[in-house]
């Protein structure tokens, strides 16, 4: 099965560009209930496992031990854009639990927020490892290894006992063996975890509706995804998709962006889990098709896409801020 049209890039009247990728709807027992493409070809989930990766921290007792808030997990769950908001919370946690940003293992690169770099830029600043978007997710992970008494300084490493809990969870949660997982290092120096779109899309639904696991385990799925929504701002920023869409859904939705346009949404309401992915990596195709899909499922408001237009239909602007075209979604989903 090959991947369809799913955004237009109209520039000026003609389209200059298109998106093509894969889109999977399954629901909390399993069932794929729609789809685009190919719901079942392997994806590297990228940042949109964080969610997953963050339920050892839960179950090993190092975030009840370390005192972790809604805040505190929304943003081990983040790609945030290193505002004030995101690196002050970081270190605050790395305090509490007696280390320093140094101990961060997930590299540097600018902050995604503008104000941010600028402000590091006047100060004579260095950019360190805090500002990197996964570093409340490097936090987390260093917070169940010192807890674990295992060692610091490797935690990152795919053999570290941190990185083979979070593997068992991805295995357990997405419904796939372990041992059928492609491992490859993200971004941030971490393993990322490869399987099928529609396992993953399971993974989402089962979060959202964990009726079917162990009290222990749903409960933490629970407290994860309730701290997503409770504190959306952690999980991406001023202006982010993630923050807005969870703002907008008022108690009913979680989602979580991956890098190289791979983005994942759980419904509370009807336990479906939505899994989708860009096959051109380019991330500014993702957020429309993701409004799509809902729309299309009839799950938002008129008032929440209107809410969320800004990301559904963008508007293309030249380096005057003209506007000189937009993205516009363009596909209809199959019923399985």
């Amino acid at each position: 099965m090959e991947s369809i049209n799913l955004v237009k890039v109209r520039r000026g009247n003609h389209i200059e560009s298109v998106h093509r990728g894969h889109v999977a709807v399954v629901d909390s027992n399993g069932n794929l209930m729609n789809f685009a493409g190919n719901p079942y070809g392997k994806v590297y989930a990228r940042s949109s496992m964080k969610p997953v990766q963050t339920i050892p921290l839960i179950e090993t007792g190092a975030a009840d031990t370390y005192e972790f808030s809604d805040a505190d997990l929304s943003l081990c769950c983040a790609s945030h854009n290193g505002e004030s908001m995101h690196t002050d919370r970081v270190l605050e946690i790395l305090k509490r639990i007696g280390l320093k940003d140094n101990s961060l293992q997930c590299g540097t690169h600018p902050p995604r927020w503008e104000e941010t770099y600028k402000k590091l830029i006047r100060e004579g600043k260095e950019i360190t490892p805090l500002y990197n978007n996964c570093s409340g997710k490097h936090t987390g992970m260093l917070a169940t290894a010192k807890y674990m008494n295992e060692p610091i300084e490797t935690y990152y490493r795919v053999d570290h006992p941190v990185q083979q809990r979070i593997l068992t969870a991805v295995s357990e949660i997405c419904d796939y063996p372990k041992e059928d997982i492609e491992i490859g290092i993200d971004g941030c120096g971490v393993p990322v975890h490869g399987l099928p779109l529609i396992n993953l899309a399971f993974g989402y639904a089962v979060m959202a509706n964990p009726e079917k696991l162990n009290k222990k385990r749903a409960e933490t799925v629970k407290r994860i995804t309730n701290a997503m929504i409770a504190a959306p701002e952690m999980v991406g920023g001023t202006n982010r998709f993630c923050t807005d869409f969870m703002k907008t859904g008022k108690g009913r939705f979680f989602g979580k962006a991956g890098a190289e346009a791979v983005y994942c949404i759980g419904d509370k309401e009807t336990g479906l889990g939505i899994a989708i992915k860009v096959e051109d990596g380019n991330g500014r195709a993702m957020y429309p098709v993701a409004v799509e899909v809902l729309n299309q499922l009839g799950l938002l408001t008129e008032h929440q896409i209107e809410d969320l237009m800004n990301h559904y239909k963008p508007k293309l602007r030249n380096a005057r801020k003209e506007e000189i075209g937009q993205l516009i979604p363009d596909f209809t989903l199959q019923k399985a």
